[in-house]
């Protein structure tokens, strides 16, 4: 007799779609290998392969193939939020009267006077933005198809181990390049973070960036997998032991052990603290989750106790016993020996807020923010300033207050979403997935102040789809689509 996983398997690998599932999950796998995609050339490869994974699943659907899941329907507002950005910051591209223009922007209007008396666009550098507008593109086609083809539990369990997977790749291979001294990034040797764990990436701190990430889908996975019933006898609690030591749970165990290692190595100072930082956040909130749910009488009373032993151990184990082993004295030393003297990035920050105000409305134009900025700083910083070292400035700098604010709607309404699931979904699984969207966030937004993780298009696609994984986790189905049409009928 086939069991449920069996049917579940045959489900998936029958699907109509399971080309483009699969499609998605190892576009994920690719993504953080090239420098975190973070070069013209693998950025052109990631937005072909999600496009063409979006044209093939509207074939599908213009033969009736596939439909639009119940979730895709609940986001729907979220996802014309998307649309609405989008439209922006192609808007920020076309060629504007002088005299409207001058509405708009009075600073854009006055920078392109000597290019042009007759017209002009709200982008300094509509070259740049129009890249800036490809990307963004991708993006929402990457909400859309994370919201449509995950659309069984099955799927999002695989998905999510995917990303676990990648995860442990990086911090695998990011450890043994420091340790081994033989340090390459992408088949080339290393130029930057030499004393650090950066995996594929140039920069350390983009790598502990995708690292909370896969940490939080890893964390959220453990949570779904911990047995909700407690063990009636010694022999039961004898087995559960060990199939937790030796099954996929203490797989998955291991991978987040490694996984925390290498954030350690990494020597990020934002990076390590908004890991614990958010861990800390989404389990308070995780807890609470689940005490309201027993007081409903949805769960039982027991369920958060396997919850709170995990959490212990994770900051037993890892922290104190994984950390001090592989140097989480180093980055407690370079934390503490920051300050505003040694550091650019307060200066680039007060510069950066002279660029938001001189373009405050409808910014300078996705992807200008290295071109305007010379115009704004007050003093000489070493090297080259590509990014303010904070993505809410120079993201409000380039797409102005009407982008961030609606930037702002979509994060903030999928994060409401993710505490949502806690709070709702009596599906473990479900409320795993909340649970690794509502850490994700925290972290990412905490990293945010003083990095640029979301200008990394590895790390802005799986962030995207974290997003879109809070919306899974409210209102995914815990039947597959097939079952759902026969309960139908």
């Amino acid at each position: 007799m086939p069991t449920k996983n069996n049917r579940q398997l045959s489900v998936v690998s029958s699907s109509p779609d399971r080309f483009l599932f699969f499609a998605f999950i190892l576009l994920f796998l690719w993504l953080p290998l090239p420098f975190g995609s973070n070069r013209i050339w693998a950025l052109s490869i990631m937005e072909v392969w999600i496009m063409l994974v979006g044209i093939g699943w509207l074939w599908l659907y213009s033969r009736g193939r596939v439909q639009v899941t119940e979730t895709a329907r609940q986001a729907k507002y979220i996802i014309l939020c998307f649309a609405l950005f989008v439209f922006w910051v192609f808007f920020q591209i076309l060629p504007l009267p002088a005299s409207l223009l001058e509405i708009l922007s009075p600073e854009s209007a006055a920078t392109q006077s000597f290019l042009t008396d007759s017209v002009g666009s709200l982008s300094i550098n509509p070259f740049y933005t129009l890249d800036s507008a490809l990307k963004s593109v991708s993006y929402l086609l990457l909400f859309l198809m994370s919201i449509l083809l995950l659309n069984s539990r099955l799927r999002i369990k695989y998905f999510a181990a995917a990303i676990v997977l990648g995860g442990l790749f990086q911090a695998v291979y990011g450890s043994l390049m420091m340790l081994s001294g033989v340090e390459y990034t992408f088949f080339v040797p290393k130029s930057a973070s030499l004393d650090a764990a950066s995996g594929t990436f140039v920069n350390r701190n983009h790598f502990a960036g995708y690292l909370e990430m896969t940490l939080s889908v890893g964390t959220g996975l453990m949570i779904a997998s911990l047995s909700r019933q407690p063990a009636g006898s010694a022999r039961e609690w004898f087995q559960r032991l060990a199939l937790a030591l030796l099954g996929p749970k203490g797989r998955l165990r291991i991978a987040l052990a490694i996984m925390v290692i290498a954030l350690v190595l990494s020597r990020s100072r934002m990076g390590n603290s908004a890991f614990f930082i958010s861990l800390a956040v989404a389990g308070v909130i995780g807890l609470i989750g689940l005490w309201w749910l027993a007081r409903k009488g949805e769960i039982s009373e027991k369920t958060r106790r396997p919850v709170l032993i995990f959490f212990m151990s994770v900051l037993i184990i890892d922290v104190f016993i994984v950390g001090a082993w592989f140097g989480i004295d180093k980055v407690k030393e370079r934390i503490q020996s920051t300050s505003f003297a040694s550091e650019i990035r307060d200066e680039v920050d007060i510069n950066s807020l002279d660029q938001i105000q001189a373009f405050l409305i409808s910014g300078s134009g996705g992807g200008t923010f290295a071109e305007v900025f010379p115009a704004y700083k007050t003093a000489l910083y070493p090297g080259f300033i590509d990014h303010a070292h904070n993505d809410f400035l120079e993201m409000a700098g380039e797409f102005g207050l009407f982008g961030m604010a609606l930037l702002s709607v979509i994060v903030l309404w999928s994060f409401i979403k993710a505490i949502q699931a806690q709070f709702v979904r009596r599906s473990s699984l479900m409320r795993g997935i909340g649970f690794a969207s509502t850490m994700a966030i925290v972290a990412i937004m905490i990293h945010s102040t003083v990095d640029f993780n979301l200008q990394i298009p590895a790390n802005a696609a799986l962030f995207v789809v974290l997003l879109a994984l809070a919306w899974l986790s409210c209102y995914q189905s815990t039947h597959p689509p097939e079952t759902r049409k026969r309960k139908s009928h």
